[in-house]
């Protein structure tokens, strides 16, 4: 379900602001770009992103419990802290026993009864343990790898549902890599510094987890190894990120009987009767290379091997929900090691996180009851057809894409499905059994929930009206299969959406969101899928000729960004975001012309719309970060680093060199032979 996840938020952009509410009607007139946020002694023309958040970073230190803490991240705490208050509520009401309300209220409760999740210990989880001792054949080690992945537990690979690529009407069963417990497969191949100083900690703390279960040091330094010799093997026959891009080498869909003759020895057949799905249809095996070695990895692995794996992928997953002595020591890595954050979040702000994702809708209609006015899906409506019509306007302009493309294109514009705020229909928990007994036992019974229902929808039409996100989501995506872009409700709130704030606020900040998300559809991976979702290039080869040549110079730029030491930032990993913020920067400032119709407002705190505009924008990704997060993040991440999302587009941007009076020869000024036209 982490891949799945993953998958999704591939296709997924995240925007938020900081601001204040603008009504100059009011005695006590706020402002949606709050000048604190600012720092004036530096020059907008020589580093834009500090003149526009160089205030907000002094007056938002890093918390303790943050590696990377921005305006999005300050929209995503208040919002919890609002989820947070909603189900104390509930629990004060005393809901009826095994009632949605009673559930959410049972669910967060466990989880915030911290001394009786120390008096248990390991208690819940001891008879998986002993149920792994009972291993004793390569049909057990399948049924194991089935039943974790029943109580969400990664293990080994990653199965998932979604739209059928090649006929998206229909949910098939999709096959991905996985198995590794470091968060990126180039860690165990990389023979940099950082990659191998990771390796080290990663095998010490499998040691010192393995200790807590009682094994001496010396067995749990062989139990550590053992465990990093078989992910490694996982890792080094998984794709690349860059390779799982490429959507025509990730779509390669089978029979049963075709999975199993690819991965004999890992009996396929009898993995997918132990999830309860004996009949697959169509399934896609996302990566072949993977599923074919998994099989000699089969067969040269030993029971005792499979057995040492087993416990720690249940430990691993389980500590988060177990004791202090657990929870902690799973935090020292991947928490303070991996990205340099001193110590965890408040409890309370993890366990509404978990209650969100275990019970999501329920609380979510809960959550736009109290926190989404309708007038925010009105504004946000007519956001969407302003962008809908700045973006067809850009593509009949383009140069570089062909009068056919460009026809396909704008019935693919067209055909986008918007989704906002809630969905039309709320999902149904009355199966959902939550007992009064262990907080992970809730756990591994909502997982199970969750992926009973993903599989029930397998072999079936995709319901269009479903959403991917929680409505208290701050987030929003693009789903290729499905030609939609939602943005949930979590995300229409001060301080990120004011549907009374001036138009070059909104424009400039989710008018910027909208115009991204869409030209998801629209880029190197977008192109191939048409109006309907469905696998089929409807781009012409000099289309995608001149659209590289665009985009390298994308590639050229921000490979030359020096984020943090030596260490430069990777303009082909994070191409798809950049493309997608500078198309949302266009898109959105396109949109704004429209809706100011010649007009030119009064300056606000003497800053025209035009500045607004793109200070609005600067203040999306207004943040601190930490340098072992900044290193984590180049790495893995597919999104650019606040900084240069702002300072690596707008150099580059004659609109905004306009509102700032920026020349040639200063340094937010790109000469204009390195500059793109790719929208």
């Amino acid at each position: 379900m982490n891949t799945l996840r993953i998958l999704l938020l591939t296709m997924i952009v995240i925007c938020v602001f900081f601001s204040c509410k603008t009504d100059k009607k009011s005695e006590m007139e706020t402002k949606a770009i709050d000048l604190t946020n600012l720092d004036t002694s530096v020059c907008p023309t020589v580093d834009f992103y500090e003149f526009a958040t160089g205030g907000w970073q002094k007056n938002n230190p890093l918390p303790d419990d943050e590696s990377i803490f921005g305006s999005f991240n300050l929209l995503a705490k208040e919002t919890s802290e609002k989820v947070n208050n909603l189900i104390v509520e509930l629990a004060e009401k005393q809901p009826e026993k095994h009632s949605v309300e009673w559930k959410i209220s049972t669910f967060y409760n466990l989880g915030m009864d911290t001394a009786k999740i120390e008096e248990a210990g390991i208690e819940p989880i001891k008879n998986y343990f002993k149920k792994i001792e009972k291993i004793n054949s390569l049909e057990d080690v399948v049924k194991t790898i089935a039943k974790f992945h029943k109580m969400g537990i990664s293990s080994t690979f990653t199965l998932y549902g979604s739209a059928d690529r090649e006929d998206s009407d229909m949910q098939i069963a999709y096959l991905h890599q996985g198995g590794i417990g470091l968060p990126n497969r180039d860690y165990y191949t990389s023979e940099d510094g950082r990659s191998v100083e990771i390796r080290e900690k990663y095998q010490e703390y499998m040691q010192k987890m393995f200790m807590l279960l009682g094994e001496e040091q010396t067995q749990a330094e062989k139990t550590a190894a053992k465990i990093m010799e078989l992910e490694t093997k996982f890792a080094k026959n998984s794709m690349t990120n860059l390779e799982l891009r490429d959507i025509h080498a990730t779509t390669n869909r089978m029979s049963l009987n075709e999975v199993d003759k690819l991965s004999p020895n890992t009996n396929f057949k009898l993995y997918f009767q132990s999830i309860g799905l004996p009949v697959t249809g169509t399934i896609n095996v996302g990566q072949t290379i993977f599923f074919s070695e998994l099989s000699k990895i089969f067969e040269e692995t030993d029971i005792d091997t499979w057995k040492k794996y087993f416990k720690w992928n249940l430990i691993n997953y389980s500590a988060s929900y177990l004791n202090k002595d657990f929870d902690n020591t799973r935090f020292e890595f991947y928490g303070t090691f991996l990205t340099g954050t001193p110590q965890q979040q408040e409890r309370w702000r993890r366990i509404v996180n978990r209650t969100n994702s275990s019970l999501g809708e329920a609380v979510g209609q809960i959550f736009v009851q109290k926190h989404f006015p309708p007038e925010a899906k009105d504004r946000m409506t007519e956001l969407v057809e302003n962008l809908r019509h700045a973006f067809e306007q850009r593509i009949k302009n383009l140069e570089w894409m062909s009068a056919e493309t460009k026809q396909s294109a704008i019935e693919k514009l067209q055909a986008i499905n918007v989704k906002i705020g809630y969905p039309d229909k709320w999902r149904d928990y009355s199966y959902l059994n939550i007992e009064d007994d262990h907080y992970i036992s809730n756990v591994f019974r909502s997982n199970k929930f969750d992926f009973e229902y993903m599989i029930n929808k397998i072999g079936k039409p995709v319901d269009k009206d479903e959403w991917l996100m929680t409505p208290q989501t701050v987030n929003a995506y693009y789903m290729a299969t499905l030609n939609e872009i939602c943005f949930p409700a979590g995300i229409l709130q001060p301080p990120f959406f004011y549907f009374d704030a001036d138009d070059a606020v909104n424009y400039g900040a989710i008018g910027m969101v909208i115009g991204h998300e869409m030209t998801h559809g629209f880029d190197i991976r977008g192109k191939n899928f048409d109006k309907n979702g469905n696998l089929k290039n409807w781009w012409t080869k000099e289309d995608e000729k001149r659209f590289k040549e665009e985009s390298q110079i994308l590639i050229d730029r921000y490979n030359n960004i020096i984020v943090l030491d030596t260490v430069h930032a990777d303009g082909e990993l994070t191409l798809s975001e950049n493309i997608a913020d500078y198309g949302g920067i266009k898109i959105a400032y396109d949109a704004l012309m429209i809706a100011l119709n010649g007009e030119e407002p009064e300056p606000i705190d003497g800053f025209t719309a035009e500045q607004r505009f793109f200070l609005a924008y600067a203040n999306l990704w207004a943040q601190n970060i930490r340098d072992e997060e900044i290193l984590k993040r180049t790495k893995e991440g597919v999104h650019s680093l606040g900084k240069w999302r702002v300072n690596g587009q707008l150099i580059g941007l004659e609109e905004f060199h306009k509102a700032f009076s920026v020349q040639q020869g200063d340094p937010m000024c790109l000469p204009i032979e390195n500059r793109t036209n790719v929208w």
